[in-house]
């Protein structure tokens, strides 16, 4: 495969006019809960996780434009998507928040658990608050656990792993399957 110099911009409107074409592939690649809980319509699933392991065939004629939630993970990761696609590639602008900001639908499954990130912030900012509470009301000591939580936060965004998301993804609502993959 010959790497693709470039990923070009596509904003939501004209993808949406490429797709009803027929003409591109439009690949999401956040993690496969992520997509399994709320993605575009026809989009394939290739987390950027197995990209390396031959998660993406796509022949030199079809266009490829890729997307993730906000556009961020795409834009950081454009030199690695360039590297497995043939024929022209795009990247949807401001990624699935845009493509709802601009009014087009996607296929909303609520029985599927909410991101694990999100996840992470909702409990995260629980037990601060509830650290903060109690140590306002029942005991000093109690600050303690808002400090371990914000101490836990600093490591995982300084070293990549957050000790947090391993025990939630751990959780009963976190191990079903994605079973809207493709």
């Amino acid at each position: 495969m010959t790497p693709q110099r470039d990923l070009h911009p596509i904003d939501p409107k004209s993808l949406a006019s490429r797709m009803r074409s027929g003409s591109v592939v439009v690949i999401d690649i956040r993690d496969a809960s992520e997509f399994a809980r709320e993605h575009i319509e026809g989009a394939l699933s290739v987390p950027l996780s197995t990209l390396e392991a031959g998660g993406l065939t796509i022949e030199s004629h079809e266009t490829a434009v890729f997307h993730c939630k906000s556009g961020m993970r795409t834009q950081a990761n454009c030199g690695k998507l360039a590297a497995h696609i043939d024929g022209d590639a795009f990247v949807l602008e401001g990624g699935l928040d845009a493509w709802k900001a601009a009014g087009l639908s996607t296929t909303l499954d609520r029985t599927q658990p909410i991101e694990i990130g999100r996840q992470v912030q909702i409990t995260a900012g629980l037990l601060v608050v509830l650290g903060a509470g109690l140590g306002a009301v029942v005991s000093p000591l109690f600050h303690g656990l808002s400090a371990f939580i914000g101490a836990g936060l600093v490591f995982a965004g300084v070293s990549g792993w957050c000790g947090m998301a391993t025990l939630l993804r751990a959780m009963p609502w976190n191990r079903q399957q994605a079973h809207r993959v493709a």
